[in-house]
């Protein structure tokens, strides 16, 4: 069984950034799947669950309501490995296009009296949530963003390298 396309990524060397994980043919267009990762996987302790929660509660609704992206967003989750988020989109951009909407969703967090939708009728699970862990790494993720803008490599996947000999041996880095 082939690996899936994110699995061929580097993990040991991804750092916080805004990546490209695939974009789809869908009938209508292209949609984009963008890797928000905001810690180091294997490396930094991953976000706290309550917070990881209330972020994508915020984020989301802070997307779904920006009158320029609102009719582009198809989907905002949680990663699995509670490292970073996914992000779908309609179209096909560059990361650093999306730049500027995820600077400005991460800093609207600081603004945030309540988590929108923690409500029984509204949330799976609405006691799980912690508006102040949030709001830490929004702006932790935030201040990471500004202070790499012009760094090439928080938009670019680091891709495992496989050396292949002239006979069709291949190598794997590590």
């Amino acid at each position: 069984m082939e690996l899936i396309q994110s699995f061929s990524v580097d993990h040991t060397r991804i750092i916080p950034g805004i990546f490209v994980s695939r974009v789809d043919t869908v009938s209508g267009g292209k949609v984009t799947t963008y890797d928000i990762r905001l810690k180091k996987p294997n490396r930094e302790p991953v976000i706290d669950v309550a917070a990881m929660h209330s972020l994508e509660h915020l984020i989301a609704t802070f997307l779904r309501n920006d009158p320029d992206w609102k009719d582009e967003v198809i989907y905002w989750g949680p990663m699995g490995c509670l490292t970073g988020f996914y992000l779908i989109l309609k179209g096909e951009r560059a990361p650093a296009g999306i730049y500027d909407l995820l600077l400005r969703a991460f800093k609207a967090v600081d603004d945030a009296q309540e988590v929108p939708g923690a409500a029984p009728v509204n949330c799976g699970h609405y006691l799980m949530h912690n508006l102040g862990m949030a709001k830490w790494y929004a702006a932790e993720f935030a201040a990471y963003l500004e202070a790499n803008a012009d760094n090439p490599a928080i938009f670019e996947y680091p891709r495992a390298q496989r050396l292949v000999t002239d006979d069709g041996q291949q190598f794997y880095d590590s």
